[in-house]
């Protein structure tokens, strides 16, 4: 309440610390063990955690990496509350036995003094009162200590004479107790729902019980309840007291979420939440339980979500949480990061995004707005663009991570009906679920891949527009019969029929498969609906193309595996596992749908027999191909299941046991195998041709058996030619074949500088145009031949796979450098990154190494065991950028940014944000005369001279260890300078002082029973020869 941070407990032993936006710091207690409860040493820069293995552990918050000074294990006996008082440096702790142990927070060594649960009942009573749930001081005298225990036992304790004051024995289980400030009344929450006000003047029963959900039936009784499983009671100087309570609902309703009830005076209002409520605390405006509380605002944790409730208006708003928390409302499927990204992507994409937040939050400041943040000197934009059932874009600066956009991908189709038979079993998770993600910064085009087998390419507008948005159809699908022979295969045409079958850029369906068609006559229809009516769409990216795979007879379409867009060509990319199809999207047609095996032709490196074509094939308009018709030929396999890959690891057992087999180039073993599927696709000025004296626009395509296609392209140089004149495609080759799946493409000059793709700048189609002055596409082409002055012409071409990664030199297309990856493994993501000035390849392999090689050369430089593959969800989501950072999703919510750079780390440190600032504690109110002559002796009381070790003794060694922490005294060095780091470095002296005590009444000890035995001894030989004469000696 004095520094204004908070602490988040997790179940896995992390504690995130936060305060204004940027000071976001994150721990792990090295068990692993669930955190059951915090506790603050207000304004002294210190927090005690209680985990679930019966640990307390001390952290130091004066640096900027908190570490634990001091641990202390129960061995006998399991923690179940903890209690600090405000100043004080002793610290109740309530155990599941019943007992209550003191710990002195200096030290953190056990007091002697022990409130054993056998004494704080009466002897009369013949049961347990059962485990500890509740530890508070009196606000009205600190020397009485109020113990709750979970079987409705209550008991007030006097410290100085050890004796109980009174006990409460109500019938209900008490889950948590609220006292007034005044020290005269406290409220009790129970497991029927009930609230219970007691009065210390009698303690006999409650003088109020209220039910605040409990409403009375027509028989008279009340309604079973739900238990309050936590009450605060907050009073307010100029209103009536707050009441604050989680749980308590009836249990009439199933399915009801998860609620926080606040009672202020007559009015009740019901806060419903999203996820169910783990803790809530009422912040207020004094640190001091005896004063007026003045609370303004209530956190409530979630189980994926932070909120806080402003307390001071009436309809109780809630504050915009500046922290990414529940950053999504499912789990994630992909993530693409940039660093580096154009500068001024950022604030547009915020403006845009502000308008469309949700309305309704509090006016006033975020609350938790302790500790320091400056930016740093190495800070730069970075954006993470993840990808679910909606796709959002968020914003990290250094070490913060900020919401920028979101944008659902639904609102490009119609509402699908309810879908039935076969189709509702392939459509069993959400038909918009996101799989992949394309973004071009510089020309702000966005595409997405859907799981429903579409692809939705998004242009950026500042400005609203009606629009209709144009469906592209495509069928790539494919089947295994009439093998035919070679020699038929001669008569096919060497060109296909160019625009007698074109298909239409916007189609209308009659029926989508979830709409009663029988199910043998699903043909020709897209998985779900495109809208097809004029929309308005707001300012932000607005949908302009959609793409669907189709249905053919019955079969859905296989979902797509790799895609590309190149704003500087106009083209968009993709393939799966039947083909490939190549869609120019600025003249809305499809260039080219071909099968994976008719990429090859005669060239095929494999000898496999070819397919014979569909009778009602798809035909393409504008495309050169000289040896192979336009087919949708392959094997054909089982419908698969439209859902989210959630759990892949029967594919990831069958990829390893392929990539154990030996990848014989017989016609036998490549049937056995899987569908040729392509895996990557890149665009970029290449070679097509090792004829080419030029670069050219190309296509590079790699397939899941590991070979290296190159398609050359020809685009119309003029603008006006461009949207008019056909993109012809010309005859592919295979480049190289590698281990394993192709996983990416890069091209490097022949000094080893990274070559970028050629991209479009961006313009704003919805923007006025001056009839003056049009305007005209702007492209910036990054060609290797511009690149290099003297170093001759060609550049390299970086291809990895799986396996292992090679160098080609092109146009002459020869290995210059090639490294085996892993034997015993497989890459699962590969990307080229700039680090510290040079180019490398990182790679992420499935057995947890994070490699890194350079480049050219391809020498190893790194290679770290860093996280083993123990969920899917890492492979999905691991990806690298810039600057020798990575980041993956560590939970369906959490997203872990990891770094591979000294230089990062060296400047990590500046990034930290300061969790302690030195502030003065507040002074406690003037109580006046009469209420400190009758308000009790609360000040006179001296915890030392009750639970120091001169009054109470020393507590069993065997009941608790301490464990010194790693970070041992180096972190209190760090402390902040002035009287409260003299008053740090003062206590560090008093602990080392009292462990070298302690080791030297140890040995003092040792000696004495050292002496004892030696003198023991002794005597026994003096009694067995004194009446010796001195010859039987």
């Amino acid at each position: 309440p004095v520094q204004k941070i908070l602490a988040v407990g997790s179940r896995t032993g992390g504690i995130r610390i936060l305060g204004r936006p940027g000071v976001d710091c994150y721990c792990q207690h090295e068990s692993g063990a669930a955190v059951l409860q915090l506790q603050f040493l207000i304004n002294e820069g210190a927090l005690v955690t209680a985990c679930a293995d019966d640990t307390l552990h001390l952290w130091n918050l004066r640096q900027r990496r908190p570490a634990v000074l001091h641990s202390l294990k129960f061995n006998r006996e399991r923690i179940t509350f903890c209690h600090l008082p405000f100043m004080s440096k002793w610290l109740y702790v309530g155990t599941e036995r019943g007992n209550t142990h003191i710990v002195n927070i200096e030290s953190f060594v056990l007091s002697g003094y022990v409130i054993m649960w056998n004494k704080a009942i009466e002897l009369a009573t013949k049961t347990h009162p059962g485990p500890v749930v509740h530890l508070s001081d009196s606000p009205k005298d600190e020397g009485k200590l109020l113990i709750g225990f979970e079987s409705g036992t209550i008991v007030q304790w006097d410290l100085r004479g050890k004796k109980a004051d009174f006990r409460i024995y109500y019938d209900e289980a008490i889950h948590s107790v609220g006292w007034h400030h005044e020290g005269k009344q406290f409220m009790c929450s129970h497991s029927d729902g009930s609230l219970s006000m007691w009065n210390l003047r009698n303690t006999t029963k409650p003088f109020q019980v209220t039910f605040p959900h409990g409403k009375i039936q027509k028989d008279g009784r009340k309604e079973s309840c739900k238990p309050i499983l936590k009450v605060e009671y907050k009073t307010s100087r100029n209103s009536e007291p707050f009441v604050i309570f989680s749980g308590g609902l009836s249990y009439d309703k199933a399915g009801r979420r998860p609620t926080l009830t606040i009672m202020h005076g007559k009015a009740i209002t019901v806060l419903e939440m999203d996820y169910p409520i783990v803790e809530f605390m009422a912040l207020c405006e004094t640190p001091y339980n005896n004063e007026v509380q003045e609370p303004y605002a209530v956190v409530v944790l979630l189980e994926k979500d932070l909120i806080v409730v402003d307390l001071t208006q009436s309809n109780f708003p809630v504050f915009e949480n500046p922290y990414p928390m529940d950053i999504h409302e499912s789990p994630v499927t992909c993530t693409a990061y940039f660093a580096d990204c154009p500068p001024d992507i950022i604030p547009i994409l915020y403006s845009i995004g502000a308008k469309h937040k949700k309305t309704g939050y509090s006016h006033k400041e975020w609350p938790v707005a302790g500790g320091t943040w400056t930016l740093g000197s190495n800070t730069y934009p970075e954006i993470i663009v993840t990808g679910i059932l909606t796709s959002r874009h968020a914003d990290k600066y250094g070490l913060t991570l900020q919401m920028l956009y979101k944008l659902k991908t639904s609102k490009a189709f119609e509402k699908p009906k309810p879908a039935e038979g076969r189709a509702a079993e392939m459509v069993e998770e959400d038909p918009f679920a996101v799989q992949m993600v394309s973004w071009c910064p510089h020309s702000r085009i966005f595409c997405v891949v859907g799981i429903s087998a579409h692809i939705i390419l998004y242009r950026f507008s500042k400005y609203e527009a009606n629009t209709q948005i144009v469906s592209l159809e495509v069928r790539l699908q494919c089947e295994s019969e009439d093998i035919i022979t070679p020699s038929e295969n001669e008569n096919n045409p060497c060109f296909s029929e160019s625009g007698s079958h074109s298909p239409q850029a916007h189609h209308q369906h009659p029926a989508s498969p979830g709409g009663g068609t029988p199910e043998g006559n699903k043909d020709s229809i897209p998985c779900i609906k495109v809208k097809d009516r004029m929309v308005r769409v707001p300012p932000g990216y607005q949908a302009e193309l959609v793409i669907q795979l189709l249905w053919l007879d019955g079969e859905p379409p296989q979902q797509i595996t790799s895609l590309d867009i190149n704003s500087a060509y106009g083209l968009l990319a993709f393939g799966n596992c039947n083909g490939l199809a190549v869609v120019d999207y600025l003249q809305k047609t499809i260039l080219l749908c071909v099968s994976t095996l008719d990429l090859y032709g005669a060239a095929d490196p494999y000898q496999r027999l070819t397919r014979s074509p569909r009778r009602n094939r798809q035909s393409t308009s504008g495309i050169n191909w000289c040896f192979v018709s336009y087919s949708f030929v392959s094997v054909k396999g089982p419908g698969r299941k439209l859902s989210l890959p959630t759990d892949l690891k029967t594919d990831l057992e069958s990829r390893e046991n392929s990539f154990s087999r030996s990848r014989s180039s017989s016609v036998c073993s490549i049937d056995r195998d899987t569908k040729e599927a392509i895996t990557t696709l890149q665009f970029g000025e290449s070679y097509g041709r090792k004829s080419d004296a030029m670069p050219t626009p190309c296509l590079w395509v790699g397939t899941s058996l590991g070979m290296v296609l190159l398609i050359p392209l020809s685009i119309p140089a003029d603008q006006e030619e461009r949207m008019e004149e056909p993109v012809t495609i010309g005859p592919s080759g295979t480049v190289l074949m590698l281990k394993g799946s192709v996983l990416r493409f890069s091209f490097l000059d022949c000094m080893g500088a990274l070559i970028q793709s050629p991209h479009e700048v961006w313009r704003d189609a919805n923007a006025s145009e001056d009839p003056d002055r049009p305007r005209r596409r702007k492209l910036v082409n990054f060609s290797p031949s511009s690149s290099q002055d003297n170093c001759g012409e060609g550049h390299l071409a970086v291809v990895c796979s799986e396996k292992q990664a090679k160098v080609v030199l092109m146009p002459s297309q020869s290995c210059l450098f090639v490294h085996n990856i892993t034997e015993s493994s497989f890459v699962l993501r590969a990307d080229v990154v700039s680090v510290c000035g040079s180019v490398c390849l990182a790679c992420f392999c499935a057995n947890g190494h994070v490699m890194t090689l350079s480049l050219p050369s391809l020498r190893p430089l790194m290679d770290v065991n860093y996280l083993p593959l123990t969920d899917m969800r890492i492979a999905r989501t691991f990806c690298f950028t810039n600057g020798g950072q990575a980041l993956y999703l560590s939970s369906p919510t959490e997203i872990q940014r990891i770094t591979y750079s000294q230089e990062m780390c060296d400047n990590l440190q500046e990034m930290l944000g300061e969790l302690f600032t030195p502030i003065e504690t507040p002074e406690a109110q003037n109580r006046g005369f009469l209420k400190g002559f009758f308000g009790g002796n609360s000040h006179n009381f001296d915890r030392e001279e009750l639970f120091g070790e001169a009054s109470a003794g020393k507590a069993s060694r065997s009941l608790a260890q301490h464990i010194p922490g790693q970070a041992g005294m180096e972190g209190m060095k760090v402390a902040a300078s002035g009287v409260m780091g003299d008053l740090a470095r003062a206590r560090v002296a008093l602990d080392e002082r009292g462990q070298r005590l302690g080791e030297l009444e140890d040995r003092t000890a040792l000696m004495m029973t050292s002496a004892e035995t030696f003198s023991k001894h002794a005597h026994e030989l003096m009694l067995k020869c004194k009446d010796k004469k001195w010859y039987q000696l």
